[in-house]
């Protein structure tokens, strides 16, 4: 496969995430916690109340907050990831409640990504 088919299937698909088989278009907001054995040894749970808290706090509505199953980076754990229609997936990582209110108060409130807590930040 060349790197300009990559590219066409990329830009087709990057507003999509998977739901079993099927590409599913990214239609609202969400964030979702990485909630597997992994996470949750990390600190997920804590993460994942925190950024309920504070959402409820902030009477942020137009944001669903879910858990999620294995992200697939264990070493990053706590992972956070934010989805918006027609935005890159932003994936935050080794997060704690701290973190978690900065993300929902920077980013979910005032639309400012934090990039020092993503992933791109990491070189991995």
């Amino acid at each position: 496969m060349t790197v300009e088919e990559l590219n066409k299937i990329y830009k087709k698909m990057k507003h999509h995430v998977n739901v079993g088989d099927e590409p599913q278009k990214i239609d609202h907001k969400r964030i979702v916690v990485g909630m597997a054995t992994c996470g949750i040894a990390s600190g997920a749970n804590l993460v994942y109340n925190s950024i309920k808290d504070e959402l409820d706090k902030k009477k942020v509505a137009d944001f669903e907050l879910k858990p999620t199953g294995c992200i697939g980076l264990c070493q990053y754990e706590p992972i956070v990831e934010v989805f918006e229609p027609g935005k890159d997936k932003v994936t935050y990582i080794k997060m704690d409640e701290k973190k978690a209110q900065e993300v929902v108060e920077k980013h979910i409130v005032g639309g400012n990504v934090i990039t020092e807590y993503t992933v791109a930040s990491r070189r991995i």
